[in-house]
């Protein structure tokens, strides 16, 4: 890695657009191949308590979105004995590393349930725990399983991943919006140098993970190197989001100056919805203050279902592929960018 780069993230390029041959922006084709499974977009709502619920990961499933469950206050067994008796299409758990993590893993196994990807989800993935979990993992379900490792921020670490044996690498250390990792100890990357760093000697599918903040960052994020965009607040805000619901009363109306104010100026307020919405690392999920590296955000609810705003991101990466000159995904690999 050059230490003289400047730090990229994705709110500080742009991408630059090339002669388009299409006729209409909702021919393009967005479907991904992930794993043994193809779904509708390179899309995938963060694996956060805040974020997914089995209710939720059911919708994604039968409507043919990627998901992946989060780890924390549930019971992973009985989340993939219930999919596999309601046949879900996408399987798809998070897990620790800790001996627990494999036992339940085992009793899954023992019991002959199906469970298509488990994502080895710690903060830092670079680590001989994550070695040691996926070749666990792999002596109990061999090759049946997609295993998802992460989170890493260098290529050498993919590269090191690889070789102990995972499917796809979750990429990005300290970017979510809730993540306080790079104050609480120094370490980070800016998720669009994150992604060309790790994405320069892959030979595995990469998940890009934190960072986005609008939808155009999907395709920012694709066009250096990811495979799959995990994206947190944006589905946090949903109105069907677990995160929890409150209401602040805000002011309608305002006027810079007292001069400016009529005399019979009365302000208005109304009531808006607010989700909150906390990280894995943060005192909220963990119950304690101990290794916490993560705040409570209160963001405005954005008053769309995940399926509609699935939708909305759906037409976005098609219009971002029709100005990189394409028709599908692959196009966006070859899109230059600019600094802002």
């Amino acid at each position: 890695m050059n230490k003289n780069n400047r730090l990229l993230k994705y709110s500080d390029v742009v991408l630059v657009p090339k002669l388009s041959t299409i006729e209409s922006r909702g021919t393009i084709d967005v479907h991904c191949k992930f794993g043994n499974q193809e779904f509708r977009l390179p899309a995938v709502p963060a694996n956060m308590k805040t974020v997914i619920n089995e209710e939720l990961a059911k919708t994604l499933s039968d409507a043919g979105f990627f998901y992946v469950m989060h780890r924390f206050d549930i019971s992973n067994y009985e989340f993939v004995k219930n999919a596999n008796s309601q046949n879900l299409k996408c399987i798809s758990i998070s897990v620790g590393v800790k001996q627990s993590d494999i036992d339940t893993l085992q009793k899954i196994a023992e019991d002959n349930l199906r469970v298509d990807y488990i994502t080895i989800d710690i903060a830092h993935g670079h680590s001989t725990l994550m070695k040691n979990t996926i070749h666990e993992i792999r002596k109990i379900f061999g090759n049946k399983t997609f295993i998802i490792a992460g989170n890493v921020a260098t290529s050498d670490a993919v590269k090191e991943i690889t070789e102990w044996g995972a499917d796809a690498i979750k990429v990005g250390i300290g970017q979510g919006s809730p993540c306080t990792t790079k104050d609480k100890t120094g370490f980070t990357m800016p998720m669009f140098s994150c992604m060309l760093e790790c994405a320069k000697n892959a030979d595995i599918p990469l998940v890009a993970d934190g960072g986005v903040k609008c939808n155009g960052d999907v395709a920012k994020a694709m066009s250096a190197g990811a495979d799959m965009v995990m994206v947190g607040g944006m589905f946090a805000e949903c109105v069907d989001s677990p995160a929890e619901n409150i209401t602040k009363t805000l002011q309608t109306g305002f006027f810079t100056s007292e001069a400016f104010r009529p005399l019979n100026y009365k302000p208005e307020y109304k009531d808006v919805c607010y989700k909150r919405y906390y990280g894995s690392a943060s005192q909220f999920n963990k119950g304690h203050t101990k290794n916490v590296e993560g705040v409570l955000r209160e963001v405005p609810c954005n008053e769309l279902t995940f399926l509609e705003k699935l939708d909305e991101m759906t037409m976005d990466l098609q219009s971002s592929i029709s100005y990189a000159g394409g028709n599908n995904l692959k196009c966006l690999s070859n899109t230059e960018y600019l600094l802002v």
